[in-house]
């Protein structure tokens, strides 16, 4: 296990100083991998914030390249950016913000067995793709490793976030995904403006941190939905679902609700 630095128990002060997360939670931090999904708006604020939340090592994934239209909401990049692959750049500006932190990078699309391959080495997921497609099969991974996943998406003015654990007793990604339906719109063709995504991307990184640490309440179960044109925070409950092709069972029975 590798210890903090006096330099970085300085560093980390504001953080070891809350009530309940002291050193050993930071010294958690310091000992866990997180692997990012997608390095646009969500992935870049959550890249950052835990980097400079002292997480250890993380391995990003992504296989795009920098375009101009990117550059309003993806913070990591700059027009000297541009034609560049994304987990390049995401590199260079993170290890600056954290020399001490291990940044692996896979620069290309990667299939279930090879997804579930990288997944098993880190001790929670974040995704922050833009599609359905991946997001499913990211599900569909994370549930075969029992690997934490933190989910977030952010269109037009409006965003949603939720964490799952897969227990035998909790839902999965398609158990949610199943009460929005498959027509789902992408931020291509829709729009998003630029802060939210650096607001869920955010709270991804702050929700990885308490499933690190067990520090406070994650989104287990629990979906976070906010309207950023009323600035409006709500809460939605849901449940494993019994039909569901990839956690469903014969006990369990589909249920929503707000809070």
């Amino acid at each position: 296990m590798l210890t903090l630095t006096d330099q970085e128990l300085f560093r980390y002060d504001r953080q070891i100083a809350l009530h309940g997360f002291d050193i050993d939670r930071q010294q958690v931090l310091k000992n866990s991998t997180v692997l990012i999904i997608g390095l646009g708006g969500l992935g870049c604020a959550a890249s950052l914030y835990l980097a400079a939340s002292g997480i250890g090592k993380v391995t990003l994934i992504d296989f795009d390249t920098i375009s101009e239209s990117n550059l309003n909401r993806q913070i990591l990049y700059t027009p000297k950016s541009i034609n560049q692959y994304k987990v390049d750049i995401a590199k260079q500006k993170l290890s600056q913000i954290n020399p001490n932190m291990i940044i692996d990078t896979i620069n290309q699309k990667l299939v279930d067995s090879e997804l579930m391959t990288v997944i098993k080495q880190h001790d929670i997921v974040i995704d922050c793709t833009d599609n359905l497609t991946s997001r499913e099969q990211i599900n569909r991974c994370c549930f075969q490793e029992k690997k934490p996943l933190v989910s977030g998406a952010a269109i037009r003015m409006e965003g949603l976030l939720t964490v799952f654990n897969y227990e035998d007793d909790q839902p999965c990604y398609h158990c949610l995904s199943q009460l929005f339906g498959q027509n789902q719109l992408t931020c291509i063709e829709a729009g998003v403006m630029a802060p939210l995504v650096g607001m869920f991307g955010s709270i991804q990184a702050l929700e990885s941190i308490k499933v690190l640490t067990k520090y406070g309440k994650p989104l287990v179960g629990r979906v976070l939905m906010v309207d950023g044109m009323t600035m409006e925070f709500n809460q939605v409950t849901f449940a494993k679902q019994s039909n569901c092709i990839i956690c469903g069972n014969q006990h369990t029975t589909q249920a929503i609700k707000c809070k």
